[in-house]
Formats: structure tokens, C-alpha cells, sequence
């Protein structure tokens, strides 16, 4: 077998919560177990499936799917700053067998990501440098959403192109489960001028927030969050916590039939699980492509309310 897989959750209130939440040993722990079966996988390649939060991609052009030819990470809140160690020529070999699939990513030669992707490769590889990273990002939290169809045959193409690479890969998805930032991250024509013209642009509008401004603004708006959340002012309700709905996802994934999502309606789900649902469209990339290498369907190693981190976490591997 030449590829692993993790799905894991991600929260920049992970560094900023105020109580810890009931359940936080045990995810530190999954976390852990996943870092140290990395090492003794020892990828020699890592395709990192994520999102955005108008921290790297904008509205005045939003593809659905971007593959980075070289990336730095912002230092947002919950984020780690720096370089990733992307093979540039390798990961444009990747677009061109994806485009030549009838899959038509975007590319970038100088993509921007932020904690969607810097905070799991962090807690998984130590590092956001210590591997090479072909990142692949996803719109999740803008419309028209991409169909989940439409991101199981990314992952399925990637997979296929993957099993004749002769490398040891791991497939690693950041993301979900169920939340809604859009207190942090509103709807389009739901936030402040300046704030609406910073998701337009990232700074280049005359009415926008200048990039420091926007960082500032997120990193005192998720300590704000963390204080209310420990006052019960802000509530899982709040927050579109919903277990029901992530055991639905959870169960179709392990199952393997990862077909059944493209039926999904994912306004439905976003209603019921938040707009944060929308990020496991890189937990079914990603095991889309697993499954493609005749890997073995995902497992679950944990699932609980984070209340206190604002999400639903889960952490799903597959060997």
C-alpha cells in the first residue's frame, strides 16, 4: 500500500478556548496517534486537501478546486506562518493528469493558504516544511458550491494518478465537521463594508480592511468567541452543532460509498450542520483518492461536540 489517510477537524479556537472542552484529551491524543503513524508511514509525498477563509482566495475569482505550485501560509489565528516544501514540477504534472481526466483545477505559482491547511499539517508533520506538500485547495464556504460529485472525482483522479507514482503519499484532509463561522466569516453582502470589500478583493478595494487589519480583526473576534462560548452566550445552537447530521456523513464514509454524497443537498446540510459542514468535501476527496489506491475504507478515531472550540471535531484515518 502506498498511501495513508487522515481527515481531521481544525478550529483556530484550538488556541485561544477558554475551557477545555469535555472530550479534549482524547482528540489531543487522535492527533498524536496520527502524527506518530506518519513517521513510521514516512511519506515521501503528502497531498493536503483544504479550504480558505478570504485569507488566500477572494471573490473577484473563486475557483472551485486550486492546486499551489508553491505556497506560504498566512500567520492567522490558529495558523502557523511560513513555507511549504511544494515539488512545483511534480505538482504541475498533477494538474495536467487531473485536467486530462476531465477534473479542471485552477493553478496557482504562488498560492497563499491559512489554518484550513497550516494548522493540520502542523499538528500532523510537526512542520509546515518537514515534507513535501502538494496543497489542493476547495471552495467550501462560498457559493454556488462545488458538488460533492465534483470533488469525489477529484479525489478519484488523484488517487488514480497517485497509485502509478511509486511514492509513499498521504492523503491529508483538513476540515469540518459541523459548524458556522460566519460570524467570523460572513455570507457574502452579510458583513461591514470594509469587511465585504476585504472577501472582494483581500485589500486592493478602496473601502477594504488592509490585510493587518484583517488578521487583527479575526484574532480579536475568535478571543471574543472563546469568552462568550465560556459564558454561554454563544451556544452549540449558535453554532449549528449537530451530531445527527455528522454521524449521517460519518456513516456514508466509512461505508466506502462515497457515490451516495453526490445526491446530497448540501443547502439542506448546510442549514442542518452550518456552513463549516461544507469542508468535508476534502475529507471525501481525500478518501476518494485512498479508495482509488485500493486503500481501505476510513475509520473512525474520534467524534465529539467541541463546544468550546466552536466545532463538531472528528479525526478519520484509513492504512
Amino acid at each position: 500500500m502506498n498511501t495513508r489517510l487522515i481527515c481531521a477537524s481544525h478550529s483556530p479556537l484550538m488556541y485561544c478556548y477558554k475551557k477545555k472542552p469535555e472530550h479534549w484529551d482524547d482528540l489531543q491524543a487522535s492527533f498524536c496517534e496520527q502524527k506518530q503513524a506518519i513517521e513510521a508511514f514516512d511519506p515521501e509525498l503528502v497531498i493536503a486537501f483544504g479550504s480558505d477563509h478570504f485569507n488566500g482566495f477572494f471573490l473577484r475569482l473563486m475557483p472551485p478546486f486550486c492546486i499551489g505550485f508553491k505556497a506560504e501560509a498566512v500567520g492567522d489565528i490558529g495558523g502557523f506562518p511560513g513555507k511549504l516544501d511544494v515539488p512545483g514540477d511534480l505538482a504541475a504534472v498533477l494538474a495536467g493528469h487531473l485536467r486530462g481526466c476531465g477534473v479542471d483545477p485552477a493553478v496557482s505559482y504562488d498560492m497563499t493558504v491559512d489554518h484550513a491547511f497550516s494548522q493540520s499539517i502542523h499538528l500532523m508533520l510537526g512542520e509546515l516544511d518537514a515534507r513535501p506538500v502538494i496543497p489542493i485547495f476547495i471552495n467550501c464556504i462560498n457559493r454556488p458550491f462545488v458538488p460533492f460529485k465534483r470533488s469525489r472525482l477529484l479525489g478519484t483522479a488523484v488517487g488514480r494518478w497517485v497509485r502509478d507514482l511509486s511514492k509513499r503519499v498521504l492523503l491529508l484532509a483538513s476540515g469540518g465537521l459541523s459548524h458556522h463561522p460566519t460570524r467570523y466569516y460572513p455570507a457574502w453582502g452579510e458583513g461591514e463594508k470594509a469587511v465585504a470589500a476585504w472577501q472582494l478583493s483581500g485589500g486592493s478595494h478602496p473601502d477594504s480592511l488592509t490585510k493587518e487589519q484583517w488578521l487583527k480583526r479575526l484574532d480579536v473576534m475568535h478571543h471574543e468567541g472563546a469568552e462568550m462560548i465560556a459564558g454561554g452566550t454563544r451556544t452549540a445552537k449558535d453554532m449549528f452543532l449537530n451530531a445527527e447530521a455528522d454521524r449521517q456523513f460519518l456513516d456514508v464514509l466509512v461505508s466506502g460509498e462515497l457515490e451516495e454524497f453526490d445526491a446530497w443537498n448540501q443547502e439542506d446540510m448546510v442549514d442542518r450542520a452550518g456552513i463549516g459542514s461544507m469542508e468535508q468535501h476534502t475529507w471525501i476527496a481525500a478518501s476518494a483518492a485512498h479508495l482509488a489506491c485500493g486503500g481501505d475504507r476510513p475509520r473512525v478515531r474520534h467524534y465529539s461536540i467541541a463546544l468550546e472550540i466552536g466545532i463538531a471535531a472528528g479525526v478519520a484515518f484509513a492504512e
